[in-house]
């Protein structure tokens, strides 16, 4: 049987500090991604929130910043922690998992090529099916270091989109994730 489980990376409140943060996409990020909850809510599928976390600034614990983004109503059946990008990494996620019957996972979040796609990169890497689901990630502009061309948040989502389809990942729309 194939047990999904909707991961729900970062959408955290700690964002709206960071000099990057950018209110473009918001609402329709919003939107697909309380679809993908509800839906997978609606369908038994468990939610697992994660939510990353520093010792300091924004994102530490004490910042108060490390709460579900305002605008999005979650409920989820297991809260992670992390340190690092993957959700994986340093977290009890894996064994949760297996605990769980979980064998594919269904990602979303905050940022899309960055934790997002790392931590699809570690489930597919360890034995986990994955849908990623593009439109229910957000992600920010991005300035190349070196040549300094601006990325816009769709260019980053479409590259991302391409280095993992079919290599880490199926990339699906909200309702394919929820299709049976």
């Amino acid at each position: 049987m194939n047990r999904k489980a909707l991961v729900v990376i970062d959408v955290q409140h700690s964002f709206r500090h960071s000099p990057y943060w950018s209110e473009n996409d918001l609402p329709a990020y919003l939107e697909k991604q309380q679809a993908l909850i509800d839906g997978c809510v609606q369908q038994g599928i468990p939610v697992i929130q994660v939510f990353h976390v520093e010792d300091q600034g924004h994102f530490a614990m004490a910042s108060g910043n490390v709460r579900t983004l305002s605008g999005l109503s979650i409920d989820p059946q297991l809260i992670i922690h992390k340190r690092y990008h993957s959700a994986f990494a340093g977290t009890p996620l894996t064994a949760r998992l297996i605990e769980m019957g979980i064998s594919t996972l269904i990602v979303s979040g905050i940022r899309t090529e960055q934790c997002c796609e790392t931590t699809t990169r570690q489930a597919s890497d360890s034995g986990f099916g994955v849908d990623f689901v593009s439109e229910a990630t957000l992600t920010f502009a991005m300035t190349h270091a070196r040549s300094g061309r601006v990325y816009t948040p769709a260019e980053i989502r479409e590259r991302t989109e391409l280095v993992l389809e079919d290599r880490f990942a199926r990339i699906v729309t909200v309702a394919q994730a929820l299709a049976q």
